[in-house]
């Protein structure tokens, strides 16, 4: 039999409902290898003897028929998940020991379809970073490494990047994630796997801490679009809780998979800016176009002239919300508490010390243009750049099924390689950052390998609760590709 950490999540679920397996035995294998692997850093909290119990429970459904969906699967959530009892802190100081009293929306449904918890996964602090740098714990580890350089230790990507190292090395079947300008995709294209950010809404956000709450997205990360699928069917859904969260029918994205994409029309952006990559990725993307055209899509070209300042306009919307959501750690209610000779001490010597380096940036900018004298001129402005950018889409959406773009302008980068440079760090969201402002779906597909022997991915954008035709042209790609995972390649330490 295959190695149990190898499988993918479809094939895990097929041999514990045929009981080959039990769920007993495969949380257990992937319990251990955690422990063996922990030098990645992907975990910062593992929830071992709770996952030993759930399998056991799982075993127990499974033998009298009463299996859920997912019955048995074991995975990992983000850290920015409360999770009921068991610690959640955004991989900050201020939230180090914080054990929440409630299950967030996302989580309660995947434990309600029958998964495993196996613990909760690195990030970056607060999920603001774009190389899992940020951290209160440290940055997580990317399993894959450079073929000239094998003892090199690169970013996974970020904020998700725990759950992005954790998937891509066997560590667990499928993770949960957060995308707020690009925080599952671009962690899924450093890392070789499928990462899927649905459309704002679509996904509950009821129980997870918040960062920019008009971008902030759930979705999962998986080593395969169907995995994605099956993942994303049991996270979805209306949540009363969540005054954002749509209330829409969720379908069996499952069943998009392997159907034909013939006639699809794919369009590819012709504008300065996103022709502006290396090599490698204009290599992908055009294979990724002549696989589409043998697949019977047909090809487009569109105009997104307005998204090349999508990152500018994001950093200021995202910061003030940002620096709205973190006023309420303030030491008093809840977290961590430092000393002061009043509440203004004690306020001031809080955030201080509770917040990181990259966080205080962010909620410094925030302040700044929300200030009466700069509203106007910062995130009004900004605010009008995104309706230009929504309208972007719009347009380009009048004429094709979905758009194929790359998901991020390199492949992944030593760790510390562009920690001190915070305008190039931002810049590792370019492509992605245009998604969340437009509220759109999008996945990224592992498509290639770069000349340093790291994966890249391809990102697949749609309208609006159209993510059924993302998951039908990802697997194109997927098949087209032949991705080789890294335990066949040997890519991983």
């Amino acid at each position: 039999m295959q190695n149990l950490p190898d499988l993918t999540l479809s094939e895990a679920r097929q041999l514990l409902t045929s009981k080959k397996i039990s769920a007993t035995e495969l949380t257990a294998e992937f319990l251990k290898r955690i422990e063996a692997k922990a030098s990645w850093n992907a975990f910062v909290t593992v929830t071992g003897d709770l996952a030993l119990a759930q399998a056991k429970d799982s075993d127990a459904r499974l033998a009298r028929g009463d299996a859920r969906p997912l019955e048995g699967l074991p995975i990992a959530h983000k850290d920015i998940f409360c999770t009921k009892g068991v610690r959640t802190t955004a991989c900050s100081l201020i939230l180090a020991n914080f054990i929440p009293p409630y299950e967030s929306g996302v989580t309660q449904r995947l434990k309600d379809n029958g998964t495993v918890m196996l613990g909760k996964t690195n990030m970056d602090e607060f999920a603001m970073g774009s190389a899992n740098v940020t951290s209160h714990f440290g940055p997580a580890v990317n399993p894959w490494k450079p073929k000239e350089n094998p003892t090199q230790n690169l970013v996974p990507g970020g904020s998700s990047g725990g759950s992005a190292a954790a998937v891509t090395g066997g560590l667990c079947l499928g993770a949960t994630g957060t995308d707020t300008g690009g925080s599952i995709r671009q962690p899924a294209a450093y890392t070789g796997i499928v990462g899927m950010k649905p459309t704002y809404g679509r996904c509950s956000r009821w129980g997870m801490i918040a960062f920019a709450s008009s971008l902030d997205q759930a979705g999962p990360l998986a080593k395969s679009v169907k995995d994605s699928a099956i993942l994303l069917k049991a996270m979805a859904g209306h949540d009363s809780r969540d005054s954002t969260s749509a209330d829409m029918h969720v379908p069996d994205f499952e069943q998009a998979i392997g159907q034909s994409v013939k006639g699809l029309k794919v369009g590819i952006p012709s504008d300065d800016w996103i022709n502006e990559c290396n090599d490698d990725i204009k290599t992908m993307t055009v294979n990724c176009i002549n696989w589409f055209k043998a697949a019977g899509a047909q090809i487009f070209d569109v105009q997104l002239s307005y998204a090349k300042h999508a990152l500018e306009a994001y950093y200021v919307i995202a910061s003030a919300e940002a620096s709205t959501n973190l006023s309420r750690y303030d030491g008093v209610r809840f977290g961590l508490r430092a000393e002061g000779r009043n509440i203004n001490d004690i306020y001031q010597n809080t955030r201080g010390e509770g917040f990181g380096a990259e966080v205080r940036r962010r909620i410094l900018v925030g302040t700044y243009v929300l200030s009466a004298g700069h509203m106007e001129a910062y995130y009004q402005r900004a605010r009008k750049i995104q309706s230009l950018i929504k309208q972007n889409f719009i347009d380009a959406f009048d004429k094709v099924n979905l758009i194929l773009m790359p998901t991020a302008p390199s492949g992944a980068f030593a760790i510390g390689e562009r920690q001190d440079d915070p305008v190039t760090m931002y810049l590792n969201d370019i492509f992605t950052v245009p998604v969340n402002m437009a509220g759109l779906p999008a996945i990224s597909v592992p498509a290639g390998i770069d000349r340093r022997g790291l994966p890249l991915g391809v990102q697949l954008i749609a309208p609006g609760f159209q993510e059924e035709v993302l998951f039908r042209a990802g697997h194109v790609i997927e098949s087209s590709s032949r991705f080789v995972s890294w335990h066949e390649k040997g890519a991983i330490s």
